[in-house]
């Protein structure tokens, strides 16, 4: 198996984890827009993870009742143990997925947000106006990303080394990743 291969998703695997990657949008989910920020997730999550996982995709509208919606299928019926959402997180009236996200979780995590817009406000000053949270719905890590597939990239190299361990705690799956490109924290006792 070349690194190649290795670093694709296993959908065939038994013990594969499922991640959910979710778009909200409202032009992308009515296809006048081209949806980026999933498939940046998904390309990044390619790159970084070794272990086998199943990808769940979903492109929905700004809508603060589908996006709870989605949330609570894919944590407690499609059994995700990791749900990324990119979008709706910025100031706007229609950016309600923080909101939906709080709303679904039974406990929030404000280290990821807190971390997140730490390391984009290093690249542009608008960061403050940015709104990703994470929190946990039973056994599932919900994160909430920007939209724009560069930031994408910045706060997951952010938060990604913490994630691995996060679902250790919660009874999920191993998550492994490629140690040249993010190195997955775990205290020595759980390596």
């Amino acid at each position: 198996m070349t690194p190649t291969d290795q670093n694709q998703p296993d959908a065939d695997q038994p013990d594969a984890a499922k991640i959910g990657i979710v778009t909200v949008s409202d032009r992308a989910s009515r296809g006048e827009y081209e949806d980026l920020g999933g498939p940046a997730i998904d390309a990044y999550l390619r790159d970084v993870l070794t272990s086998p996982w199943k990808p769940i995709a979903r492109v929905i509208p700004d809508d603060r009742e589908t996006i709870e919606a989605t949330l609570q299928q894919l944590c407690e019926i499609e059994d995700c143990c990791l749900v990324v959402t990119t979008g709706g997180t910025g100031p706007s009236q229609r950016d309600v997925t923080p909101e939906a996200t709080e709303a679904v979780c039974d406990r929030m995590m404000p280290g990821f947000g807190e971390l997140m817009r730490k390391v984009s406000l290093e690249k542009v000053p608008t960061a403050i106006l940015s709104r990703q949270t994470a929190g946990l719905l039973g056994d599932s890590l919900i994160v909430n990303l920007p939209g724009k597939p560069k930031a994408i990239a910045e706060c997951l190299d952010a938060v990604l080394p913490a994630i691995p361990y996060c679902i250790d705690l919660m009874h999920g799956p191993r998550l492994e990743t490629n140690p040249e490109r993010i190195r997955a924290f775990r205290p020595k006792a759980q390596s």
